[in-house]
């Protein structure tokens, strides 16, 4: 039988790096188990912050000391330093934003002041830019700094640093830069170095002082499972909010109404992925009713393929109007409710 993606990475991770590195140790799973999903400060790999639960790890090194859990406040006398979430989705004909899918597992961590790594071992696809740019700006606001890789060097280089702050602090700040790099690369190629043009090809709407992504969900596609929408959701919302971290992000979705909302919020309390998107820090959901200004015929319009997947007559629909909702919120002429 075929490993899974998970046992393939924790495999790697003891083979490359042992269970312990001087007075360092490490807390893995190695066999498919459910104790990961618990918080670290019950003996899982889960981090949260503020109440809320970001996703479990793969993996967490750790000292004998005192640390404070940053969700719940509760003392214990591990102090976890590096958190990792691996994946082996290059090898997996993963792309895209797919790949942003599993960011926010080792965000908990960085919230909590340590140093998060997303792992991906290398394979036939490589990491998609963007990635190593929400990473560098999360680092910037987050109390910790996130780290994106392919190669587990960049682990034993943590490791072998951390009993020597200023080369452990050092080592970060130079691969940060690193990543930023890639990143910017990327960004001078592709939307030749201009935010507007990242706004055109990224739907979203840039103001002085906050920023708009609209995107055509609907609320089946967070109640059926098989679509996945919300992990593609949630990895959107981290692109965003970290690309623009100094501006209010309001999360448009033009086929939904408030309503929808106020049943997901019911139907969806327990599900992670709603919950992040529900209370993520100056991130706010918007749907067609917080639209002030906006047409009857437009909103009917939308209204009426809101249940509709998005393809031919549903997607032309959707792209004609909501193209005009966009352009007259670019212009002033409608507003998003506060």
């Amino acid at each position: 039988m075929a490993l899974s993606s998970d046992e393939i990475i924790k495999r790697e991770i003891i083979d490359t790096l042992s269970y312990e590195y001087g007075n360092i140790k490490l807390r893995i799973f190695p066999q498919s188990s459910r104790e990961d999903q618990n918080l670290f400060s019950d003996g899982g790999l889960t981090f949260g912050f503020n109440g809320v639960s970001y996703g479990s790890c793969d993996a967490c090194w750790y000292v004998d000391e005192e640390w404070v859990d940053g969700f719940n406040n509760k003392k214990i006398d591990k102090k976890p330093i590096i958190a990792l979430e691996g994946t082996d989705a290059l090898n997996r004909n993963s792309a895209g934003n797919a790949l942003y899918q599993r960011f926010h597992h080792a965000l908990g961590a960085v919230k909590n002041g340590l140093i998060g790594i997303y792992y991906l071992k290398k394979g036939s696809s490589k990491i998609q830019p963007d990635l190593y740019g929400m990473a560098y700006y999360a680092s910037q606001v987050e109390r910790g700094n996130y780290l994106v890789t392919d190669d587990l060097k960049v682990v034993k280089g943590l490791l072998e640093r951390y009993g020597d702050k200023n080369s452990f602090a050092d080592f970060i700040k130079s691969y940060l830069e690193e990543m930023h790099e890639i990143f910017n690369t990327k960004f001078q190629l592709f939307y030749k170095g201009d935010w507007k043009e990242f706004a055109k090809k990224r739907s979203t709407i840039i103001k002085d002082d906050y920023v708009i992504k609209y995107a055509g969900r609907s609320r089946r596609n967070f109640t059926d499972g098989s679509q996945r929408a919300g992990h593609i959701a949630v990895g959107e919302m981290f692109l965003t909010k970290y690309y623009f971290f100094d501006k209010k992000f309001y999360y448009l979705f033009p086929k939904m109404t408030r309503e929808d909302l106020e049943l997901l919020d019911k139907s969806k309390n327990t599900d992670k992925e709603w919950f992040l998107l529900r209370n993520e820090p100056n991130v706010f959901i918007k749907t067609i009713d917080d639209i002030e200004g906006v047409e009857k015929k437009i909103k009917g319009k939308l209204l009426q393929i809101k249940d509709k997947p998005l393809k031919d007559d549903a997607f032309r629909t959707f792209s004609i109007y909501t193209q005009e909702i966009v352009s007259k919120l670019e212009s002033g002429e409608y507003r998003i409710k506060k």
